[in-house]
């Protein structure tokens, strides 16, 4: 019988494979029907999204996953979600986005977040982690920020009470409180996480805070077998820039959970290689992790240099939620070899590469 010769090349790859995707022991089974393409709603959006969405576009084209795209026109100078919209988002229960650009005051609300909240997408989770070959100032950082996302700061009740006086409403509930906190400890649990930070400033917003915390700790109570503690946000971000190793899984209200996840990025990596969705009980959209808004400034988009890493390690969270595991994995690992190859990053990671010459590496490094 022929003996299969293994290069030193094919050494290193087999050892890459198995250090990202560990060779499982027993056959995935699945049902009837579960290879049948799913139909996503796509939404481009303004500046740099329709560079990152059509990167993935041309990455699932390539690696023949099993969906389609149902392709909206949305910006985020538009007055509201078009209605046909969130008709197919909801019909199709997932959604891939880019960033829509939000004004700044004059009180036209954003887009983006009318969308979470006309879809109760109460959770966002951004995972902020280090890549292997991306230097960063800190080791071991594997974060994962758990934010409710339809109220307290966020709310948008705002009014001039006063000529020069604008007061602005800070709303938290025990029901919102319980179910975020509910999220984050069966995350925990599925993921075989072991930590649960919930982060607040209950020391100064007794009442507001303190319900979210009061919620946190009653919730906590039915997970013995993961460690809970509190952490105020001052102390929380100090913390993450110093020693981010110590937290795993953290809970938030809706600001800080955005100060947070920026924060947590900037240190894994930077925004431009962090995944992240927005989940309710029916739908969930997919988007860039942190500073989902952040559509770009007009030279990364006229030069078409904008990362899209971030966004097709979302669609890999996406496959995953679709219940396509191999297909997540085949593209995680694509988009891991490319990073640590190093030939091929865009400005923000140090190189010089475009977004495309970005999208054709990894389309080269699917197995």
């Amino acid at each position: 019988m022929a003996t299969r010769r293994t290069t030193p090349l094919l050494k290193r790859l087999f050892a890459s494979h198995s250090r990202l995707n560990p060779t499982r022991s027993v056959t995935y089974m699945h049902r009837p029907g579960d290879g049948t393409p799913r139909a996503v709603t796509l939404i481009p959006g303004d500046g740099i999204g329709p560079l990152v969405t059509g990167s993935v576009e041309q990455v699932m084209e390539a690696m023949h996953a099993p969906v389609y795209f149902e392709k909206f026109d949305v910006h985020g100078d538009m007055k509201a979600v078009p209605a046909e919209v969130i008709d197919s988002i909801k019909k199709n229960q997932v959604c891939l986005k880019g960033g829509l650009a939000t004004p700044m005051g004059g009180g036209v609300s954003s887009l983006n977040v009318q969308l979470r909240k006309d879809l109760d997408l109460y959770a966002s989770l951004v995972n902020c982690f280090n890549l292997p070959g991306l230097p960063t100032r800190h080791d071991s950082v594997d974060i994962v920020v758990i934010r409710e996302n339809t109220e307290g700061e966020y709310s948008g009740l705002e009014h001039e009470v006063v000529p020069g006086v604008v007061e602005s409403l800070k709303v938290i509930t025990k029901f919102c409180s319980e179910r975020i906190a509910k999220y984050a400890f069966e995350y925990a649990y599925l993921n075989n996480r072991k930590k649960v930070t919930a982060v607040h400033k209950a020391n100064i917003m007794k009442l507001a805070d303190g319900l979210f915390l009061e919620s946190c700790r009653e919730v906590a109570a039915n997970y013995p077998g993961i460690k809970y503690n509190e952490i105020i946000v001052d102390n929380c971000c100090m913390q993450l820039v110093s020693k981010p190793e110590q937290f795993d899984v953290m809970v938030t209200p809706n600001l800080y959970g955005n100060l947070v996840a920026n924060t947590a990025a900037g240190i894994a990596g930077g925004t431009g290689v962090m995944p992240g969705g927005n989940v309710g009980a029916e739908t969930a959209v997919f988007e860039q992790g942190a500073s989902a808004g952040n559509v770009g400034d007009r030279k990364v988009v006229e030069q078409k240099i904008a990362n899209p890493v971030a966004l097709l390690l979302s669609s890999a969270m996406m496959l995953r939620h679709l219940q396509f595991p191999a297909f997540a994995d085949r593209l995680e690992i694509a988009v891991k070899r490319v990073i640590l190859e190093g030939k091929h990053r865009t400005k923000d990671l140090g190189g010089t590469s475009t977004t495309q010459e970005v999208t054709d590496a990894v389309i080269a490094a699917l197995e």
